[in-house]
């Protein structure tokens, strides 16, 4: 464990119903806010939500939801330079992951000097310049609460996470209605990936109180409510629980961090367009296995605080399955994808994998058990 660790969170987080009311305490007086969502939010009725609470603040506010679903950071880089131009001074998220991330890159890119191509290199440089207000439509990526913004970068068939503490949000509302009426494709997908920061931040070399702290209570909170929250769209409690849990999750990633399941999962979103929850998805029980060596007594802890009514008496091998065998029937029940023949992805495609999940040694160098370009496509043939 490490011998030193910190924490950082956002400022104030609200959560629970009616929590968007807050909105318009949250706006400072006389600024001009730019709202940042995507078309598929607008459609679903649920950025008139935000809209309707910005309005009570009396600001001016622009929207821009030019947006495409797990943007190349060129895409991202437009929208950024839509924002500058607006004049805007305080921003507003609406919506999922990318959304977030493109307003965290946002609030720190208000300048001509460099963009998001420079951060790629150096993402440190940056100070933030605008306050956030992230508003999350899914129970899962934990965007709001950490320093993260991921982008592909087409040229290298990659995507890449830019990380600046700097971007981590000032201000959250988790309102549940936000995510009631959530497709359950989508509620699963985003679930799962909340379930992956939670695994895979317990069982992370650069694990701490802090993080085990958080990444447990997620753990628990997202293994006992995901799958009622994913079927049933009035289990308000189910969901407002994954909205915790999707919270927390992301502050472990701030103390902690990912590890093999989200370096190996990058190329497939870089270069086959998977989404993010479903690549996690697809690669997170292989990558358990693999690690269950190093981790059983990890897992088995897990298992002792989360596994509600099971017997205590297991050994600490069978808990160890346990958990695993756990993850795997939700991923199963869910109806995620487990593999990549599914996506087109061909056989012959195993080098490139290996060589761009090897490439992504800022999350391997936290895996407890040491991945070789070997077992990366050991871990690739299972999913072939």
């Amino acid at each position: 464990m490490l011998k030193q660790y910190s924490l950082q969170m956002p400022k104030l987080v609200y959560c629970g119903e009616d929590t968007l009311s807050k909105i318009s305490e949250l706006i400072p007086k006389g600024t001009k806010t730019a709202v940042f969502t995507d078309k598929g939010i607008g459609q679903t009725g649920l950025l008139e939500l935000v809209l309707t609470e910005v309005k009570k603040a009396g600001v001016e506010y622009s929207v821009f939801d030019e947006l495409p679903p797990e943007p190349a950071y060129m895409q991202a880089q437009k929208l950024v330079d839509e924002f500058v131009a607006s004049g805007a001074d305080f921003i507003i998220a609406v919506g999922g992951g990318s959304v977030m991330d493109t307003a965290k890159l946002a609030s720190i890119l208000k300048t001509d000097e460099y963009g998001i191509k420079e951060l790629l290199d150096d993402p440190k440089r940056a100070k933030k310049c605008v306050k956030t207000l992230m508003i999350p439509t899914t129970a899962g990526t934990g965007a709001e609460a950490t320093p993260n913004a991921i982008v592909a970068v087409p040229e290298k068939e990659l995507k890449v996470g830019i990380v600046n503490p700097e971007m981590v949000a000032d201000y959250v509302i988790l309102d549940p209605v936000m995510i009631k009426k959530l497709p359950r494709k989508i509620a699963a997908s985003t679930g799962v990936d909340a379930l992956c920061h939670a695994i895979e931040c317990y069982t992370s070399k650069k694990a701490n109180p802090f993080s085990d702290m958080y990444a447990m209570q997620a753990l628990e909170l997202i293994l006992n409510n995901i799958e009622k929250a994913c079927d049933d769209p009035e289990a308000i409690t189910e969901k407002t629980n994954m909205q915790l849990a999707s919270f927390y999750a992301g502050v472990a990633i701030t103390a902690s961090g990912t590890t093999a399941v989200h370096a190996l999962s990058y190329p497939l979103g870089g270069k086959y367009h998977i989404a993010h929850g479903v690549s996690n998805a697809i690669l997170l029980i292989p990558v358990m296995k693999f690690n269950e060596p190093a981790c059983q007594e990890k897992f088995a802890e897990a298992y002792d605080r989360c596994a509600h009514g099971e017997s205590p008496d297991k050994s600490v091998e069978e808990k160890s399955a346990f958990m695993i065998s756990w993850m795997e029937r939700i991923v199963k029940h869910l109806e995620i994808p487990t593999s990549l023949k599914e996506f087109g992805v061909p056989a012959e495609d195993i080098d490139v994998l290996v060589k761009a999940g090897m490439d992504v040694q800022r999350l391997l160098v936290n895996n407890m058990r040491e991945v070789t370009p070997e077992d990366a496509r050991a871990i690739y043939k299972q999913v072939l």
